[in-house]
C-alpha cells in the first residue's frame, strides 16, 4: 500500500496520481492536505515518512511546488529515502541503487503525465542489492550517528 501527502502546490498533482494508481489497482491512502488552501509542507511530507518509516506503507509519494521542501521534511524522519524526481531514470534508479522508499515530485515542475510515468517507474524498480547495498548500509550509519 502507498501513502499520499502533499501541501497546497502539490494538491493536484497528488489527486491525478492517485486516480492513476487506482486505475491499475494499487492501494493508496491519502493523507493530506485535503484541499487548495495553503498549508506547510513539513506537516505532510513528515506524516507521510512516518507513516512509511512505522511499516504502515511499503511506500511514500508526496507532491509540493517543487518535490523539494517537503523531501527535505519527508529525510528527518529515521528510516526514510526519498528522493526528489522530475524523470523517469532517476526515478528507476533512485529504486534500484538507494533503496529510496518514498518519492517526492513537484506540481510547478512535472505535469501530470509525465509524473505518473515517474510513479510507474519508482514503483516498477526493485532494490538490486549487492554493492549498493553496502552503500545503503552506510547511508543508514550516518543517520545513526545524529539520531541517537
Amino acid at each position: 500500500m502507498i501513502a499520499l501527502g502533499s501541501d497546497h502546490a502539490g494538491y493536484n498533482l497528488k489527486l491525478a496520481i492517485i486516480e492513476h494508481l487506482k486505475e491499475k489497482g494499487i492501494e493508496c491512502e491519502d493523507l493530506g492536505c485535503y484541499g487548495s488552501e495553503r498549508v506547510d509542507y513539513p506537516v505532510y511530507g513528515q506524516k507521510v515518512a512516518e507513516a512509511v518509516a512505522a511499516g504502515q506503507y511499503q511506500y511514500g509519494i508526496i507532491c509540493c511546488g517543487t518535490g523539494i521542501g517537503i523531501s527535505l521534511a519527508a529525510n528527518k524522519v529515521p528510516g526514510i529515502r526519498c528522493a526528489v524526481c522530475s524523470d523517469t531514470y532517476s526515478a528507476k534508479y533512485t529504486r534500484l541503487h538507494n533503496d529510496a522508499n518514498m518519492l517526492a515530485m513537484g506540481e510547478r515542475v512535472v505535469g501530470q503525465g509525465l509524473a505518473c510515468e515517474i510513479v510507474d517507474a519508482f514503483l516498477s524498480a526493485e532494490f538490486e542489492g549487492g554493492r549498493h547495498a553496502k552503500r545503503v548500509d552506510l547511508i543508514r550509519e550516518i543517520e545513526k550517528k545524529y539520531n541517537k
